[in-house]
C-alpha cells in the first residue's frame, strides 16, 4: 500500500511575510534591500534595544518603532549594521512619533549592508504580526517532522516486508515527483526510479550533470550522501524536484537512511548493485523488450564508453562474475559484466575502434582458463553498431548453450564462436519446433524410459566419440565385451543400424535436440 507523503508549508520569505492581510494593513514600503526580499525567516522578534543584534541568532525578522534611536544617527547606522552582522531576516520600522518618515541614515546603511528595511505607513499592532508568522512558523515545523516520520515510516515497512532496492526508490519516485537516481563515487548510476521519459532525459544528459556532481543545490537537484561508519560509498539524488526545497531534503535524507539500513540488512554492498544495475541493463538487451537506443542513455551512465566504440558480446558459462570483473581490469578492457539465467554470464566489451577485437577477446578468454581451465568463452562478432548489440548478445548466448554440456567442450577453442558450433548449433536454434521435438521423440522413443537412462548416455557418448568404441568403453568403465552387449540392446531398442552412417547421424541429431529441449 502507498503512503502519501504530503508536502511541507512553503518556508515563509520576506517577501511572503509582507504579503500577509495584517501586514498590508500597516501600507508596508520597502526602502532598502529590495533584492534580498526572498531571505525566509526563521523568526519574528520585536525589540527596541540598540544593541539588539546581540539577541539574534540568524534568521530574524525584527519589528521596532525605533523610539530609542531617534536623534542619533551613529546608533541609528549602527543598529543597522549590528543586524546585519547577526544575518537577520530583515528590519520593519513602523513609522510615527520616532520617525515620521523613513531616516535616511539607516536607509543607506541596509541598502549597503543588503539588508531589507520595510516601513509601515500606518499605525500597527505588532503583537497581531508575531502572532501570526509564529503560529505558521510552528506548523511548519511540526508537518516538517510528521513529513520525515511518515516517509521512514513507509520505507522502514518495504525494508522489513523484504523489498528490493528498487521498490525503495519507486516509493521515493512516487512521492517526489520526480527521477530519483543512485550512484557510486564515481557518479556512475547504480539504479534509477520514475516516469521512463523524465529519467531517461536525466541519463542522456548524465555527463554534464556527473560534472556538475559536486556542485551546490538548485533548481530541484537535491543529493544526500550514502554512507555510514564514517564511510562515503554513494548518493542520492532528485533530479528536477520540483516542490520545496525543505521537503525535497527530508524526501532524499530519509531516502539515504533507508538505502544504507537496506543495504546492512541485506548484506549487501554498493559493488553489488553496480552488479544490479549491468544485470538490468544486459538482461533488457538480451530480451530485446525494450529498443536497444533507448537503453543508450542507462549504458552511458552505467560507465560503458559508447561513442565511436566497437561492441564484442560474451557469454560465458559457469563464470563467475566477480572473477570476469578482476579479469576485465587484469587486461585493461572495459565491459559490463551481468549473471544471465541458467548460470551463463554476460560480458559485454567496448573497444576503441582502431583496436583489434579478436586479439583482445583471445588474449580476454587465455586469461580466464588459465584460471579456470574448462572456461570456454562464447563471443558473437563485433558490432559498431549499438543497436546491433542485442542481436550479438542472443548469438553470444545461443553460442554459450550450443556448447554447454557438451562432451566434446575440451576439445574446443577458449574463444567459441557460431562458426565452431556446427550441427549442435543449428539444433539449438531448431529446439523449440514441434517438428524438431516430435522427430527427437520418435527417433529414440526406445529409449526415452525409466530404464533406458543408462543406454541413453552410452549412446551419447558413443556418438559424440565418432563411433569410438575403445573410447566410449574407457569413458564408462565398462570391458569392450559390455560395451558391444549395450550397444546391440540399444539398436534392438531404436530398430537401427549404427554402423549405417545415414542411420547413426539421425539419432545422433534426434539425441543433440533431445538433449537441447531437455536443457
Amino acid at each position: 500500500m502507498t503512503t502519501t507523503f504530503g508536502t511541507l508549508e512553503p518556508a515563509l520569505s520576506v517577501r511572503q511575510v509582507l504579503t500577509l492581510e495584517r501586514v498590508l494593513a500597516g501600507e508596508p514600503e520597502v526602502v532598502a534591500g529590495a533584492g534580498q526580499l526572498d531571505r525566509p525567516v526563521r523568526w519574528v522578534h520585536v525589540a527596541e534595544a540598540p544593541d539588539v543584534g546581540v539577541m539574534l541568532t540568524g534568521g530574524e525578522m525584527v519589528l521596532t518603532t525605533g523610539v530609542l534611536l531617534a536623534g542619533d544617527e551613529e546608533k541609528q547606522a549602527e543598529y543597522i549594521r549590528s543586524l546585519h552582522r547577526a544575518e537577520a531576516a530583515a528590519v520593519v520600522l513602523g513609522l510615527g512619533r520616532a520617525f515620521p518618515a523613513a531616516p535616511e541614515v539607516m536607509r543607506r546603511a541596509a541598502e549597503r549592508c543588503g539588508l531589507p528595511m520595510v516601513v509601515l505607513h500606518r499605525p500597527f499592532p505588532f503583537a497581531e504580526l508575531t502572532e501570526e508568522v509564529q503560529a505558521r512558523l510552528v506548523r511548519r515545523k511540526f508537518a516538517a517532522v510528521s513529513l520525515s516520520e511518515s516517509v521512514r515510516t513507509a520505507l522502514t515497512g518495504l525494508i522489513t516486508a523484504g523489498a528490493p532496492l528498487q521498490r525503495l526508490l519507486d516509493e521515493v519516485a512516487q512521492h517526489s515527483a520526480c527521477p530519483v537516481v543512485v550512484t557510486n563515487l564515481a557518479h556512475r548510476v547504480l539504479a534509477t526510479a520514475g516516469e521512463r521519459p523524465a529519467v531517461d532525459d536525466v541519463l542522456r544528459d548524465w555527463e554534464r550533470i556527473a560534472r556538475q556532481a559536486g556542485g551546490s543545490e538548485g533548481d530541484g537537484w537535491i543529493r544526500a550522501e550514502l554512507g555510514g561508519r564514517g564511510e562515503r560509498w554513494g548518493e542520492i539524488m532528485l533530479c528536477g524536484y520540483r516542490g520545496d526545497t525543505a521537503t525535497g531534503r527530508v524526501l532524499a535524507d530519509r531516502a539515504a537512511e533507508a538505502l544504507v539500513l537496506h543495504r546492512m540488512l541485506g548484506g549487501t554492498s554498493a559493488h553489488t548493485w553496480e552488479e544490479q544495475s549491468a544485470q538490468s541493463l544486459l538482461t533488457d538487451l538480451v530480451s530485446g523488450v525494450v529498443p536497444a537506443r533507448q537503453l543508450l542513455p542507462r549504458a552511458r551512465a552505467a560507465g560503458l564508453p559508447v561513442n565511436r566504440r566497437t561492441f564484442v558480446p560474451l557469454v560465458v558459462h559457469d563464470g563467475d562474475a566477480a572473477q570476469l570483473e578482476r579479469v576485465l581490469r587484469l587486461v585493461g578492457l572495459s565491459g559490463l559484466v551481468a549473471e544471465l539465467a541458467d548460470g551463463a554470464t554476460a560480458v559485454l566489451l567496448s573497444l576503441a575502434r582502431d583496436q583489434n577485437a579478436s586479439v583482445l577477446v583471445a588474449n580476454f578468454a587465455a586469461r580466464l582458463r588459465s584460471e579456470a581451465a574448462r572456461t570456454v568463452v562464447a563471443a558473437a562478432d563485433p558490432r559498431t553498431a549499438w543497436d546491433d548489440v542485442p542481436t550479438g548478445l542472443r548469438e553470444a548466448q545461443h553460442v554459450a548453450e550450443a556448447v554447454a554440456d557438451s562432451s566434446a567442450a575440451l576439445d574446443l577453442p577458449a574463444v567459441v564462436r557460431l562458426r565452431d558450433v556446427h550441427l549442435r548449433g543449428l539444433i539449438r536454434l531448431l529446439r523449440d519446433d514441434p517438428q524438431v521435438q516430435s522427430f527427437a521423440e520418435r527417433e529414440l522413443d526406445g529409449l526415452l524410459c525409466p530404464d533406458g537412462d543408462d543406454l541413453l548416455s552410452v549412446l551419447r557418448t558413443y556418438l559424440a566419440t565418432g563411433r569410438n568404441k575403445s573410447r566410449t568403453a574407457q569413458l564408462h568403465h565398462v570391458s569392450r565385451p559390455a560395451l558391444y552387449r549395450r550397444l546391440e540392446a540399444i539398436q534392438g531398442r531404436l530398430g537401427v543400424d549404427l554402423d549405417d552412417f545415414e542411420q547413426a547421424a539421425s539419432v545422433h541429431i534426434a539425441l543433440l535436440a533431445h538433449d537441447a529441449q531437455q536443457s
